[in-house]
């Protein structure tokens, strides 16, 4: 799961997480009342590269495509920007990375754990994404932050990618993160990661399975649309329980599975960063709000479980239980 950048200064975090994250889907309501045709337009533009794509898997001969219902807008990449502040700590403790190690990651998105995984090894990553605009964001922050020496962007699909021939089988460590979830055919890209990788080199696959994530005490209208919310994974043919699927995925590939664990990624009220957790679950709710319509579920029954995150995060008994799924496996020969 993304996380939510919290908006700054006080006065503006005091606001209810409702007039926060309902203002889109209440004002898209409202704009399509004043300029239907208009705001359509908008809508698409705004959602275009959003949707599913194809690209040509290597070998196979066949299409595969994925969805990505959140976009790369600004919004999205500061979004991503708190997120890795949040979580690249625990997974490069998960990673046991070792200096020298030649990494290549894939959906390296901002490429921010890229980053910090060559921090670790002293060795430049190359990261792979789709996306113009996410490795415009990733170099510019790599240089901001007089990083740039330590990353690689190559703009690509996963399922094809831009590796070059004498550097298949190469690299010690293949990492994917939040990306198999969004892949129609997963199995593709997890093969690829494979063949990257020397004998003996590691794949690591680190994902969500939605369905593990439990809020106490539960705010009521939230289990429907959370529901309904996975369920729109489904209608594009992407797997919001992937995690569960980890350690199949790379015997399936023809990796040797050697550990599975999980890498926290929940809060409590009390904790500093508390807020930008639960910002997060009504942000993901809010940017699919359209996708879960579509489900079955009503529109106001999404602002409903919206506005209950807003009351519901000020309660001092308040608790996000969730975990990354990880999985890890060495390439035989």
């Amino acid at each position: 799961m993304a996380v939510v950048a919290i908006l700054p200064g006080r006065p503006a975090t005091e606001r209810r997480l409702a007039a926060i994250l309902a203002a889109d889907v209440v004002g898209h309501r409202r704009l399509m009342e004043a300029d239907e045709a208009g705001t359509l337009a908008t809508l698409k533009a705004r959602r275009k590269g959003c949707r599913s794509r194809s690209s040509p898997s290597i070998g196979a001969h066949r299409m595969t495509s994925s969805h990505y219902a959140h976009g790369t807008d600004a919004a999205e990449q500061q979004r991503l920007t708190t997120m890795n502040r949040l979580l690249n700590d625990r997974c490069l403790a998960a990673a046991r990375l070792s200096t020298g190690d030649r990494v290549v990651d894939f959906g390296a998105g901002l490429g921010q754990f890229s980053r910090a995984m060559a921090r670790a090894t002293g060795v430049k990553v190359v990261g792979i994404e789709r996306s113009e605009e996410q490795i415009r964001g990733a170099m510019s922050q790599a240089s901001l932050e007089q990083e740039a020496h330590l990353l690689e962007m190559r703009q690509g699909e996963v399922e094809a990618p831009p590796i070059e021939g004498a550097e298949w089988g190469a690299f010690d460590v293949a990492h994917a993160r939040f990306l198999l979830e969004h892949l129609r055919d997963p199995l593709i890209t997890v093969q690829n990661m494979v063949r990257a990788v020397r004998p003996g080199g590691r794949i690591i696959l680190a994902d969500d399975d939605c369905e593990a994530l439990r809020l106490w005490p539960e705010p009521p209208a939230l289990a429907p649309v959370w529901r309904a919310y996975q369920r729109a994974y489904d209608r594009h043919g992407n797997d919001p329980s992937i995690g569960r699927r980890l350690v199949q995925l790379l015997h399936q590939a023809g990796a040797a599975p050697k550990s599975n664990t999980f890498v926290f990624f929940g809060s409590c009220s009390g904790e500093p960063d508390f807020e930008n957790y639960v910002l997060n679950i009504g942000s993901e709710i809010a940017q699919s709000t359209d996708d879960i319509v579509e489900t079955g579920v009503s529109r106001e029954m999404v602002e409903r479980a919206i506005a209950e995150l807003g009351t519901w995060r000020k309660a001092p008994d308040s608790a996000i239980w969730y975990g990354i799924f990880w999985a890890e496996g060495v390439k035989q020969g």
